[in-house]
């Protein structure tokens, strides 16, 4: 769709800029992710964080089953591996099969070479719209090293 047919509140809302976050949990199958980029800190004491997860994805039940979730926040070095949680691995295997990871102490999986992460507990939710927002208070983090977030607009500030 051409910027010309989206209307002005679509346009506005694209431009907001966003940061490009893996946001991991674990299941009983393994770990399972999403590419994030509605996350924003909300706390300084304790640290705590937000992320919006669409209300009908499975990921919102997982996070809320195993009590958190885990940031991994890219960089343009870094945001190659988003392509890994674009499709569904295939069956039996994990989007993080292929790449550096470790475990938290929390036991959530992050990438290796993010720029930084975050393990969070998960401390309460709120529906709004079509995404639950989820926050958790920061538990363990790293910055892995210097450099600067990848940052994210859309042209199309209503949708993916």
């Amino acid at each position: 769709m051409a910027d010309l047919e989206l209307s002005p509140l679509a346009l506005a809302l694209g431009r907001m800029p966003t940061g490009l976050y893996i946001v991991s949990t674990s299941t009983a199958e393994g770990p399972i992710g999403f590419v994030g980029s509605f996350v924003q800190q909300v706390g300084f004491e304790p640290p705590t964080v937000c992320v919006a997860v669409g209300s009908g994805r499975s990921h919102l039940e997982a996070i809320r089953e195993s009590g958190g979730f885990a940031l991994s926040l890219l960089d343009k070095d870094s945001q190659g591996q988003m392509s890994a949680f674009f499709k569904a691995p295939p069956e039996g295997q994990s989007q993080f099969d292929a790449l550096e990871t470790q475990a938290t102490d929390g036991g959530r999986t992050v990438l290796s070479n993010c720029l930084s992460w975050m393990d969070c507990e998960l401390t309460g939710e709120h529906a709004v719209g079509d995404h639950v927002i989820v926050f958790g208070t920061v538990k363990q983090a790293e910055r892995v090293r210097e450099g600067e977030p990848a940052v994210h607009l859309r042209s199309n500030g209503l949708g993916y």
